[in-house]
């Protein structure tokens, strides 16, 4: 992994690597997309009136010192800033989660969006944690709709686009890659 940082306005840190983003960062990073950005590309820094702290936010949830509000953030720009963080989302849940390496790409995605999205606590210390270092990933795919909870103007409230969010990775979860399901049926012409 290669590290460049810069100093001044409007310049921040890119990480380039040289290894190609496993399946489940690449499922994770269309999950983060679509949740963030309804799949499109953000470009122009916005306040993210639901975000801790209400921070300047761009391309699929970025925030932190590289977002510098009237920058524009070209798709490439937006990769360079997602990837580096979705890999580094990814090696916490692998260091968290014990049975990591037995998990297919649908379930190790589910795993690495919640920790890009909420944070490494979302796994640390938690009950999803410990349902899933005791060998019940049923029950700790079954936790993960709890995470849905934002603050606005003060005060902890649901926040649908979470429930929406944590609907989804909960299913990939549970049921995806498994057999019997679709996603691992054979694909006939």
């Amino acid at each position: 992994m290669l590290v460049i940082a810069a100093g001044g306005a409007g310049i921040g840190t890119y990480v380039a690597t040289r290894d190609a983003p496993s399946p489940a960062v690449l499922l994770a990073m269309e999950i983060g997309a679509y949740y963030e950005s309804g799949g499109r590309h953000i470009g122009t820094p916005y306040v993210d009136k639901l975000g801790k702290g209400q921070p300047w936010t761009v391309c699929a949830g970025i925030t932190g010192p590289e977002v510098v509000p009237g920058r524009y953030y070209t798709a490439e720009d937006c990769r360079r800033l997602e990837l580096p963080r979705y890999l580094e989302a990814e090696r916490q849940a692998a260091s968290a989660l014990r049975h990591w390496d037995s998990y297919n790409d649908f379930v190790k995605a589910s795993f690495i969006d919640m920790v890009f999205n909420l944070g490494p606590a979302a796994l640390q210390g938690t009950t999803i944690q410990r349902l899933a270092n005791a060998g019940d990933l049923a029950g700790a795919c079954a936790q993960m709709p709890r995470w849905v909870y934002g603050t606005v103007n003060g005060r902890k409230v649901v926040l649908q686009g979470l429930v929406n969010r944590r609907a989804t990775t909960a299913e990939l979860c549970a049921e995806w890659g498994r057999s019997g399901h679709f996603s691992v049926a054979e694909v006939q012409p």
